[in-house]
This record gives structure tokens, sequence and C-alpha cells, in this order.
């Protein structure tokens, strides 16, 4: 790749012996929607993510809740501020809130207190296959939690949506009705593709939100595809999602260290490159940093070019 900046709009770090993550912690089982997570169940620094980012020219980085212990969820945000006083990275953070809590405000208070929090995430995935879900009913069906996710706006806070294609229309009908919460789909809307119609389904998600302006799409998580996905498999589905949301509203990143259970950083990276090859220099330069720069509101300067 050239020297176009890159800031990665989806990382995560962590320190074990500071904050609890319980998906990281023993024992592992193969049967969870990430599978094992024993090969990533260790420190992850910002001088590891400087390692695995060294061929590429990051300039920035957001930082995305990491699965901590709720309870936790603030401890977490104040580590990350000072790994980024010591670092200058993270650049900015996506924080976590339980939207449901009755308590929720005074939780997004909290967190947009702090100077590098941008938003909030929540993962809501639900699908009828248990196996599948990471929470044990949908949340986004809950009048609670809808109330939460309208209180975003009063903060200032964006949201990070983690959920499956078959929860997005009735997701687009909510986020229609907050045209000030700006929404970032996570790695490119989770399609489960060994459901019978789950190809259709995701296609109908993505294009219910895509029809909405303050939506844009993360270009990532391929391992969530399919484990074992390849060029081929993710090729096809990073052009749709591209297409249906246009360059404006794409933004690249790469998952890790969550995504390298599945493949190299520099191959999830490499794919990334090649899907967006063909576009103008200002679309890659969108992509690859200035979409992330502004709806994460960085201050990099990350200004489109003049000529495409």
């Amino acid at each position: 790749m050239d020297d176009i900046p890159f800031v990665d709009a989806h990382i995560h770090l962590w320190n074990l012996q500071r904050i609890r993550y319980p998906w990281l912690t023993p024992p592992f089982g193969d049967n969870g929607p990430n599978g094992s997570v024993a090969a990533i169940a260790h420190d992850f620094t910002v001088a590891d993510y400087r390692a695995q980012a060294a061929r590429w020219n990051m300039v920035g980085a957001v930082h995305v809740d990491a699965g901590a212990e709720p309870a936790q969820a603030l401890d977490e945000t104040r580590w990350l501020e000072a790994v980024a006083d010591a670092e200058q990275l993270p650049t900015a953070i996506v924080a976590f809130a339980a939207l449901e809590d009755l308590n929720v405000g005074q939780m997004l208070a909290a967190q947009a207190a702090h100077q590098r929090v941008r938003g909030i995430r929540q993962i809501v995935n639900w699908h009828p296959d248990a196996r599948r879900s990471y929470q044990p009913r949908d949340l986004t069906r809950s009048a609670g939690w809808q109330a939460g996710f309208a209180r975003l706006a009063h903060h200032g806070l964006s949201f990070d949506l983690q959920c499956y294609p078959g929860q997005m229309p009735a997701l687009a009908a909510l986020v229609a009705r907050h045209v000030d919460v700006p929404v970032i789909i996570n790695h490119l809307g989770m399609p489960v593709l060994a459901d019978p119609y789950g190809l259709e389904e995701w296609r109908t998600g993505l294009r219910a939100m895509a029809a909405l302006p303050h939506v844009a799409i993360k270009l990532s998580g391929l391992g969530f595809v399919a484990r074992d996905w390849s060029d081929a498999l993710v090729r096809p589905l990073l052009a749709e999602a591209i297409d249906l949301f246009g360059p404006e509203r794409c933004l690249i990143a790469s998952d890790t260290p969550t995504d390298t259970l599945f493949a190299p950083f520099e191959r999830c990276l490499g794919v990334l490159a090649d899907a967006t090859a063909s576009f103008s220099r200002d679309e890659r330069r969108a992509m690859w940093g200035g979409n992330a720069d502004r709806l994460y509101r960085l201050g990099l300067g990350l200004r489109r070019d003049a000529a495409t």
C-alpha cells in the first residue's frame, strides 16, 4: 500500500492483571461465536499493536469496548486514558454501557466525561441458535434498551452496532428516529452464511441500514464471516458493502487482536487493501482514515485530496 494515512477504526488492548475480561478467562471452549480464544488470552499492549501495524502508515487508532466485566467499564476507560497519555494511542475510545440499565444515564455521563470517549458499544448479537448469541435475548427489542439508545444523543455519543443481520430491519426503524446518534456497524454486518437465507438476510439488513445517511460500516471482522475465510469468500462481500454505503461511509479496521484468531494481521489488512485498490486516491483516503477521523472526531485533519 502507498503512503495513505491509516486510522485503524477498531482495535482492542488489554492488561489482564488490571481488568477482568470474562471471555478471556479460562476455561476456553470451541463452541462459542469466536471459538477458543486461548491464543489471545494474554496482555496486548500499544507496543504489540505498533509492531503489527509497522508496515502501514498508521496515524491513529480507535479502541472499542473489549468485553471487560461490566462492573469495570469505567475502570477500563480510566486505564485506556492513562495508556493514551503515555503512548499517544489509542486516539479515541468507544466505551461500554448497558443501555437497558435503569441508571444508564449516569454511566453515559461518566463515560462521556473522559477526554477521548467518543461513543458506546454494547454487543447485542442475538440469534435463534444459542451457540451464536452473545446475549440471552434480543435486547434491542426492549423498550428499556431503546430508551437507553435515545439517551446517547444527550451526551454527544455515537453507537458502535455489533448485531446480526436479522436484527437490522427493526433496528433501522429505531436508528431512523434518532438521526442525532451516529451509528457505525461493526465487522461488515456479521453475515451468518450458515443460515439458509443468510446471505440475503445480510443484504436486506445492510440495505435498510445504508438507507440512513447517519449510518456507516466497518470493513473488518472477516473471521466472523468464516473462521477459515478466503479472499474469494470475502472480496464480494466487501465490494457489496462498499457499493451500498459508498466510500464516504466505510471505515477500514483490523479488529486486532481478536481477528488474529483467524488470520494474521497482515493478511487481514492485505485483503482490505486489495478490495479498495481500484478506488480513487481520494476515496481510499476516506476509507483508510478520513472517515474515522470525521466520525470519531479525532481532530487529525485528514482532509480529502483536492483531485481524485
